[in-house]
């Protein structure tokens, strides 16, 4: 089937207007969220189960989509399609639990199949929907109000604005419960472990650093040579330099070595402790991997000896350590 060349102002223009509309019914919740938001956000909080978010057709996406967020920002939930509840799924739903179920008219066959069931059961019943004559309505013990004067389809058929206004609402009861339950970036990093945030803020200087023999370490009495295959044997270009009780007193770099030979010094009867750099910028091994980074950061170097809590040396890491664990 053949098309005529679409007019590019035309299609801009329903391009704007349908961001018009549908930021007018995300701005029309506005005035709408009252008292029934709020007594959902104390039930919720309150709840020894889950939230089991329901919805049909593209209400179901839009339910998955806010079951998801729920459960990524501190409030247990799961969705379970309406359809599937009629056949078995109903037993995953216990009395413990809230059911927010999501129709913009109310008028569902699936859900109306299942709501004498769950009203039995003595499961709460959370609304949202743009029918507050609605059979859904009726049935609920709270309901949200997501009406839209109408939608972004020139038809006025295909679910676009109603569906905006339903994501917005999911948004703003998650990110109120959030808000309520004291929910920081820490928690958000738990439920995020293989984000860039959870790496950031999961990730301790331990889980990263070289340890035992990759550590590379000379005495403190260790000529040029022993320094030399210490440095390049662990590929680390630098040796702690270990004074007594397991403690590194300085730091010799390949960067040290080559100022001493570009300024003619004669290596021969050098010792690590004439040549070490002392006090070494040390990091605890139980401080989070982003805190060395940052460490590196401040004072312009690329590698750090790692420390236990009474100063020992039990490890080593560098910039190139935190970016293998994607920390930078």
């Amino acid at each position: 089937m053949s098309f005529p060349a679409p007019d590019p102002d035309a299609l801009l223009a329903r391009a704007r207007a349908t961001f018009d509309i549908e930021a007018a019914a995300v701005q029309g919740l506005k005035s709408r969220v009252g008292a029934s938001f709020v007594e959902a956000v104390r039930r919720i909080l309150a709840l020894q189960g889950r939230v089991v978010v329901m919805g049909m057709g593209k209400s179901g996406h839009v339910g998955r989509k806010i079951a998801a967020t729920l459960a990524s920002t501190g409030t247990p939930a799961m969705f379970v399609h309406p359809a599937e509840a009629s056949h078995g799924d109903l037993g995953m739903v216990t009395a413990a639990d809230v059911v927010l179920a999501i129709s913009n008219s109310g008028e569902s066959n699936e859900l109306d199949a299942i709501l004498p069931v769950l009203k039995r059961q003595g499961v709460p019943l959370i609304a949202m929907t743009g029918g507050a004559a609605s059979s859904l309505a009726r049935h609920a013990d709270l309901m949200l109000d997501s009406g839209v004067e109408k939608e972004a389809c020139p038809l006025n058929l295909a679910p676009t604005a109603s569906t905006t206004a339903q994501m917005a609402l999911g948004d703003a009861l998650a990110v109120a419960l959030l808000d309520a339950r004291g929910f920081g970036a820490e928690d958000f990093a738990r439920s995020h472990p293989g984000g860039a945030l959870g790496r950031k803020l999961l990730t301790h200087v331990s889980d990263v650093m070289r340890k035992g023999a990759a550590v590379p370490q000379v005495s403190i009495q260790a000529g040029i040579t022993e320094l030399m295959r210490a440095m390049s044997v662990q590929g680390f270009g630098a040796a702690a330099v270990m004074g007594g009780e397991g403690r590194a007193e300085g730091i010799f770099t390949d960067g040290d070595l080559r100022r001493l030979i570009e300024a003619g010094t004669d290596l021969r009867g050098i010792q690590a402790v004439d040549v070490m750099h002392r006090s070494p910028r040390t990091i605890r091994q139980d401080a989070l991997a982003v805190e060395a980074a940052e460490l590196m950061e401040q004072h312009g170097i690329t590698r750090l000896f790692v420390v236990d809590a009474d100063g020992r040396l039990t490890g080593a890491l560098n910039t190139t350590d935190l970016m293998r664990a994607k920390v930078i």
